[in-house]
């Protein structure tokens, strides 16, 4: 019975690591992005601890950017509130994405998974996913990615809130460039057959035409219109795929 315990924790230990492992380089990206963050929530008149409860509390990059600089311009309350929820709407699709594999857990695993879902953490446990299938822990593997994003955010926005302080503009310093570089590198690999490649030209493009649309709602639309021609794409693969099956079936009759 021990060795059992022994060997079920070794493998929840591994599993917990080699998110941290595969999240790692995001992480490094991420780095520069946080701190610029920390370094503008210091130039507005948020207080620091406001600016250290948004990352603690609040936990998404881009949203966080915003409503500083919404509330840096003096904007109400209600519309820094809308408009990071139409930012962090994408959060949604991640979540349906996810939800085959993490809806056997309790509300009490899947609550802290949702809160820590990020772009990053949703693009290496999809990764995992697409290389393992469905695992049974594969919720050690998500925490072990999410919470080094986490506690990496939160060391980068103390540095960012210190340093701000004594050196001026930071945030003009095209530092956040590292942050497109990473989303580069997320959806790159992704790019392995002709849906895929479709899903991401149409997001480009569309993304481009509505980069004006109020509140970022462009963004949203982008996304969801990319997913319906790549799903439109895999449906009409899979039908060929079919039909030359029933082909070849036809034939060795």
């Amino acid at each position: 019975m021990q060795t059992t315990h022994n060997q079920l924790y070794s493998s929840r230990a591994k599993l917990f690591t080699l998110g941290m492992k595969d999240c790692a380089p995001l992480i490094l990206a991420a780095i520069p992005f946080g701190i610029i963050y920390g370094a503008l929530g210091q130039s507005t008149e948020l207080t620091a601890w406001a600016v250290v409860a948004m990352s603690v509390f609040v936990f998404a990059g881009s949203s966080q950017f915003i409503a500083v600089g919404l509330l840096a311009s003096g904007a109400a309350w209600p519309v820094v509130v809308l408009t990071t929820f139409f930012v962090n709407f994408r959060h949604l699709l991640y979540s349906a994405n996810l939800l085959p594999h993490v809806k056997p857990y309790s509300q009490s695993i899947r609550a802290p998974m949702a809160f820590l879902l990020t772009d990053e953490s949703f693009a290496v446990a999809s990764n995992y996913l697409t290389d393992h299938g469905k695992q049974e822990n594969f919720h050690w593997y998500y925490f072990g990615a999410a919470l080094f994003m986490y506690l990496n955010w939160q060391v980068c926005t103390l540095v960012g809130l210190f340093i701000g302080q004594s050196i001026p503009d930071m945030a003009n310093w095209g530092l956040d460039m590292a942050m497109v570089v990473a989303f580069i590198g997320i959806v790159v690999p992704c790019l392995h057959n002709r849906a895929t490649l479709a899903c991401a030209l149409t997001a480009g493009a569309l993304s481009l035409i509505t980069y004006d649309w109020p509140h970022k709602t462009g963004l949203l639309f982008s996304a969801v219109a990319a997913i319906l021609v790549a799903m439109y794409l895999e449906a009409k693969s899979a039908q060929q795929t079919n039909a030359v099956g029933r082909v070849e079936q036809g034939a060795n009759k």
